[in-house]
Order: structure tokens, then C-alpha cells, then sequence
């Protein structure tokens, strides 16, 4: 390969128009029209600014220069291509999804059956990570990349799960809320466990691993095929670790606002409580 692909190939125009119908139905239905439906919350524009944004890294990842470019020369870029899919666009999502619009799908039993099973904490966890480790075995993952139609319907799957393992920790519905602060730390934490050996076999292999990058001539850089590997696994760690630290952070800090303002209010309650007690004493007198 020595020339790079045309202008729909690295714009992919289909995708982008998936991204505008979204955005549209996001903008006319629920940014709009949650006065329409019965118990729906305003849709406030930090949530907007969410779903958005997941919207726009979503077309970056699958639609942009970064997938055809990871597809057919760098693997480096693949894995950066995954990190912003799987461990970026489903927390932008999930914080833009008011807690209505996910309670109108729960109204069907078969949807809430099967959604409720696969984000059991888990569940979610260990179906996302084992998929993904399956992903990056040199055999599955050479013969998906010469078959566009299994790894599109791979990575569609994996996207999916991708969403299940986050939707306990940003999960918009309070009742389906079944982690608190403290094991959402210890499920982030999981996550990154699991995570790590995918990411220590291609850093530390001494070979290439992946024959569909290994006879790759780059137009656009010197970067020899076995430091691109070794670079998507480095790539794919830090961005997981700045991801699943600033998650932790996020975390233990909303709890411990939370727990400040229980201790606020209680010592506010308290402190009423004296001045009726002291109201009383002085009617006595």
C-alpha cells in the first residue's frame, strides 16, 4: 500500500450522516421534546454538551482519517481508534441521557430483561474485557481484518458491550443504580486489571504479531511495523489509565461533595433544632 484513499474512504459520509440523524433526534425529541412525555426532566446543557460531544468523538473514531488509517497502515492508530470508542464515547453518551428517555425503553419487558442482565455490574465487566482480549489474539484479530462484514459486526459488538460496562458507574437511572460510590472505585479499578494483559502482550512482544500490518509501507512516516505495535499497546495503557483515573477522581469527588452536604444539612437541622429548643424554653419562662 503506497497511496492513501480518497475522500470517502477517510470521510466516511455515511457515518456522518448517522451522527447528524442522531444529533437531530437527540435535538428535536429530547432536547425539545421531553415536555411531551409524561415524568421527563429538562434536558439541562451540560448534558447536551455530553451527548454531543460523545456524538463527536464517535464520528472522529469510526468516521475520520483515524479508522481508515488504523484499518489499512498503522496499528498504533487502531488502538487509539479503540481507545476513544470504547473507553471515551460511552461516558459522553450516558452523562447526555436524561433518566426518561432510558425509561421509556425499560417499558418493554424484553428490552428490560435483556438490559438489565448485561449491565449487572459482572457481567458487563467481564463480557467487555474478555471480547476485547478475544479481539487482540493475533488469529481472531488477522482474520477479521480481511473480512470487512465480520469486523464491522465485531466491533459493533464490542461497542455495545462497551456501553453495558460503563452503564454502572454513569448509570442515568437511579432505580438500576445498584453500585454505590465506593464499589464504583473497585469496579473502575477491575476494569483496568482486566484491561492490562491485552495492552502487556503487544507492548513487550519482540515480533511482529499481526500479519496485516506487517508488510504495510507507510507513506507518512519512518515508524518501523514493530514500534507501531508496540506503540498502540503504550497508547491504548496511558489513554486507559488518564481515562479510568479521571473516572476514579470524578467519582470520589462527587461522593465526597455528597457526603459534605449530608454533613452540612445535618449540622443546619441540628442547629434549628436548638433554636426551637431554646424558643420554647424562653415561652416557658
Amino acid at each position: 500500500m503506497s497511496q492513501i484513499g480518497g475522500f470517502f474512504d477517510l470521510w466516511n459520509p455515511v457515518i456522518l450522516l448517522v451522527v447528524v440523524v442522531v444529533g437531530y433526534v437527540y435535538s428535536r425529541f429530547v432536547a425539545k421534546g421531553n415536555g411531551n412525555f409524561a415524568d421527563a426532566e429538562p434536558v439541562t446543557g451540560k448534558q447536551k454538551l455530553y451527548f454531543y460531544t460523545g456524538l463527536a468523538l464517535f464520528y472522529i473514531g469510526q468516521g475520520s482519517p483515524i479508522n481508515y488509517i488504523g484499518h489499512h497502515y498503522l496499528f498504533s492508530v487502531h488502538m487509539l481508534q479503540q481507545t476513544i470508542l470504547y473507553l471515551i464515547v460511552p461516558i459522553f453518551i450516558w452523562l447526555g441521557t436524561p433518566a426518561w428517555v432510558l425509561r421509556l425503553f425499560m417499558q418493554n419487558r424484553v428490552f428490560r430483561g435483556i438490559f438489565s442482565f448485561f449491565t449487572r455490574p459482572l457481567i458487563a465487566l467481564f463480557l467487555f474485557n474478555m471480547l476485547f482480549s478475544i479481539y487482540h489474539m493475533p488469529l481472531i484479530m488477522d482474520g477479521l481484518m480481511k473480512n470487512d462484514v465480520l469486523l464491522l459486526s465485531y466491533h459493533t459488538v464490542l461497542l455495545i458491550t462497551a456501553f453495558m460496562m460503563w452503564f454502572p458507574v454513569f448509570c442515568p437511572l437511579p432505580e438500576l443504580n445498584s453500585l454505590n460510590d465506593l464499589k464504583k472505585l473497585a469496579y473502575i479499578f477491575g476494569n483496568g486489571m482486566l484491561l492490562t494483559p491485552a495492552c502487556a502482550l503487544i507492548i513487550f512482544a519482540d515480533s511482529i504479531i499481526y500479519d496485516m500490518y506487517s508488510n504495510v509501507t507507510v507513506p507518512f512516516t519512518h515508524l518501523s511495523p514493530l514500534d507501531d505495535q508496540q506503540l498502540g499497546g503504550v497508547l491504548m495503557k496511558i489513554i486507559q489509565e488518564v481515562v479510568y483515573g479521571t473516572t476514579l477522581a470524578y467519582i470520589f469527588f462527587r461522593w465526597y461533595r455528597r457526603e459534605r452536604k449530608e454533613d452540612d444539612d445535618m449540622d443546619l437541622l441540628e442547629t434549628q433544632e436548638s433554636l426551637n429548643n431554646q424558643g420554647g424554653n424562653w415561652n416557658r419562662a
